[in-house]
């Protein structure tokens, strides 16, 4: 997952939120500037401890404007799957 990181980092202007399942539990995760936090859990503070863990299934992932605003969120892009942001990340190298 550390592409979904690396991907922020080449276009600050986005937002990334995924939508994840580990062991039957969902999870939110933001990815902005290169950082990764759950909006549904604590993150913790070690950036070398994942916060999308390799047995997570991603369900969708969806590209938004910076500053993410919660309440007013900008898309650019909703529902992606893996497999189509697998697509972008090719497209940049990644």
């Amino acid at each position: 997952m550390n592409r979904l990181e690396q991907y922020t980092t080449k276009r600050p202007q986005e937002v990334l939120i995924v939508k994840i399942e580990i062991d039957g539990e969902f999870d939110e995760i933001a990815i902005f500037k290169g950082f990764s936090s759950s909006l549904m859990r604590p993150t913790a503070f070690d950036p070398d401890i994942p916060v999308i863990p390799n047995t997570a299934k991603i369900l969708e992932i969806d590209r938004l404007l910076s500053p993410y605003n919660p309440t007013e969120p900008h898309y650019i892009q909703q529902g992606l799957t893996w497999e189509m942001m697998q697509e972008l990340l090719t497209e940049l190298g990644l």
